[in-house]
């Protein structure tokens, strides 16, 4: 939902502007829905798709980052390995295969760390607004942090360790014929987000 809110929208007028016959019935919602069984022509999602019959475009990289508020690192410290924030309060998504296992890569390999804290919440941008006002540490796509980090409202934490990548797709009820509407917005969406850098990155300084 949060992707859909903060980068789907605002695209929406350009669509529809160049697209007089085509009507959209968009629904936000993080959940995975049956795509068949609900009647959708399309969704977006992100993270590693599961073996299904479902046709898969694959959009854009989905980069995240460990981020928490200036504040609360001026008050708990800031980390300098993974291993230290066992001693941190951690935010988690419920989503996540397994929210408090946090999966770090840096220079001396892979480090899995099994993080703790008080406060699990289902919506990347509820688990940002906790950040923001100084409740811990915790992982969030680009898509959502790079504003914030941009303004200085979060600070990346750890830096130097690479969090995994995932990739954002566009998905599909298996068909024979894909309907042109539908072939329309895919395409839209891909011309205007499909890159190695995606554009809310570009516009948070994050990736050139």
């Amino acid at each position: 939902m949060s992707f859909g809110w903060l980068h789907v929208a605002p695209l929406i007028k350009d669509f529809l502007e160049h697209h007089p016959g085509i009507t959209l019935d968009l629904t936000m919602d993080d959940r995975v829905a049956d795509l068949v069984e609900a009647g959708f022509d399309m969704a977006i999602r992100a993270g590693t798709l599961p073996d299904s019959a479902l046709i898969a475009r694959r959009l854009a990289p989905i980069y995240s980052v460990l981020a928490a508020a200036p504040e609360y690192l001026a008050q708990a410290g800031t980390p300098k390995h993974p291993e230290d924030l066992l001693h941190h309060s951690c935010l988690h998504y419920s989503y996540s295969r397994d929210p408090r296992e946090w999966l770090l890569h840096g220079a001396e390999g892979e480090i899995r760390v099994r993080t703790k804290g008080r406060l699990r919440v289902n919506n990347s941008e509820a688990l940002c607004t906790a950040l923001i006002d100084g409740l811990g540490i915790g992982r969030l796509p680009t898509f959502v942090a790079g504003a914030h980090l941009a303004a200085g409202r979060l600070v990346q934490v750890l830096p130097a360790y690479a969090l995994p990548e995932q990739s954002l797709y566009a998905v599909f009820p298996e068909r024979r014929h894909m309907p042109a509407k539908v072939r329309a917005f895919a395409d839209f969406l891909a011309d205007r987000i499909g890159r190695e850098t995606p554009f809310w990155d570009i516009e948070a300084g994050l990736g050139g």
